[in-house]
């Protein structure tokens, strides 16, 4: 066998084509955000914001489970044939999207995305904690997150325009066809199995011999509620993307009540992906140096205060802010909690204590977009806002009350 070495530089090659990939499975999703709520009311006629929504909840569900049963698979069977299993789910989705005849064959597409989403991004995660070893684990999840977002963002303003300029169907989904090619592509053809080392990383740590390793059973409940710091994670990774789900169904809605043309709205829909993207090259790193519990708090604070300014504006220049800001307490918070799970888990059971966190985070997804229908359509798309950054001020502070600091020293 080769000899293996933990370190970003000692494996680059691979980490930057691990990056790559994560763009692709990243740009799947973000051919949605600008235009698929548009979709909904303009094309299948709905009008309630809960049914317009429900591509998101069927996308959450469907990514939470798989996000669940990915970190199981990938230690059981490797991370490199769950990779390729979720891009090969991925093929029909695009053909779906253009020529859906009803909301149901949508929502059908929506499956499989969130299905495919779950196997592929969950690996690309494992698969870079796996390669960069402790000392780096912030940075990794950074560049992972980065690329992942930065090319949502990029997607989302491609299909918005392509939308603007020849319609919302079939143009804009032909991104999506490239995008599922080039990623099954790269990764049956170039990536590389690192599960070899995660043995290499057990035989560093010092607790290597001081636990059996856990039941399924045992890694759902730690991370779920017994352990204080990996339960306070998975809350916070729960309201996060609760309130990336109301971002992405009800932020097009209320742009567009605000006269916001198809091309601002796609502006708009992108600078809250981009700005989260870019900023974790820096956040995570970051976390590497001052720790994960205060920028987790922290960023969910801020990710309230840009809820509420988009709340309270009613042009575009208010809008960008409030998108920006969001972006930025996105940023603080996503590659920490991912980092912040790699410190307090065991190699031995890591990849299956992320995929219970990532169940947790991405059912926020359905949480969120039920909340926000729900309350939309009860009492107007501004309540839904401010419903959604109190929540998320709230997790924030428990964040500070309940977790301790997980990063190495």
């Amino acid at each position: 066998m080769r000899e293996v070495w933990l370190g970003i530089r000692e494996n680059l090659a691979q980490f930057s084509l691990l990056v790559l990939v994560n763009a692709f499975v990243g740009a799947m999703v973000g051919m949605e955000r600008s235009i698929l709520a548009p979709i909904a009311e303009q094309q299948f006629h709905l009008a309630a914001k809960t049914a317009a929504l429900s591509f998101i909840v069927v996308f959450g569900v469907s990514k939470a489970l798989t996000n669940y049963l990915a970190g199981r698979l990938s230690d059981r069977y490797g991370r490199k044939r769950v990779l390729v299993g979720g891009w090969i789910v991925a093929v029909p989705v695009p053909w779906l999207l253009m020529w859906a005849p009803s909301w149901r064959w949508v929502l059908f597409a929506n499956a499989l995305l969130g299905v495919s989403q779950g196997l592929t991004w969950s690996t690309t995660v494992i698969m870079k904690i796996d390669l960069a070893g402790p000392s780096k684990r912030g940075l990794a999840m950074g560049l992972n997150e980065f690329a992942g977002y930065f090319a949502v963002a990029g997607s989302a303003l491609a299909t918005g325009f392509i939308a603007a300029r020849y319609g919302l169907r079939p143009q804009p989904f032909y991104l999506g066809v490239v995008f599922v090619a080039l990623g099954l592509l790269l990764s049956a053809l170039l990536v590389r199995e690192t599960k070899h080392h995660v043995a290499a990383e057990s035989l560093l740590r010092d607790d290597a011999r001081a636990e059996p390793t856990p039941t399924p059973r045992e890694v759902f409940a730690r991370t779920t509620w017994r352990d204080r710091d990996l339960s306070s994670v998975s809350q916070a990774g729960m309201v996060n993307n609760l309130n990336d789900g109301m971002a992405w169904g009800i932020f097009p809605l209320f742009f567009a009540a605000a006269q916001m043309s198809l091309r601002q709205i796609g502006v708009l829909v992108a600078i809250y992906p981009a700005t989260w993207g870019a900023s974790q090259l820096f956040t995570g790193a970051w976390s590497d140096r001052v720790g994960r519990k205060w920028l987790i708090a922290g960023g969910m604070w801020v990710q309230a205060l840009g809820i509420a300014v988009v709340a309270r504006s009613a042009g575009f220049a208010g809008f960008a802010v409030g998108a920006a800001l969001l972006g930025v307490g996105t940023a603080m918070v996503y590659p920490t909690l991912l980092a912040a799970i790699g410190d307090v888990a065991h190699p031995s059971w890591r990849a299956s204590a992320v995929g219970v966190y990532r169940l947790w985070r991405d059912l926020g997804y359905a949480i969120g977009a039920l909340l926000a229908g729900v309350t939309a359509d009860a009492l107007g798309l501004s309540a839904a806002l401010w419903v959604v950054a109190a929540l998320t001020a709230a997790s924030g502070a428990l964040v500070a009350v309940r977790m301790r600091e997980t990063r190495p020293r």
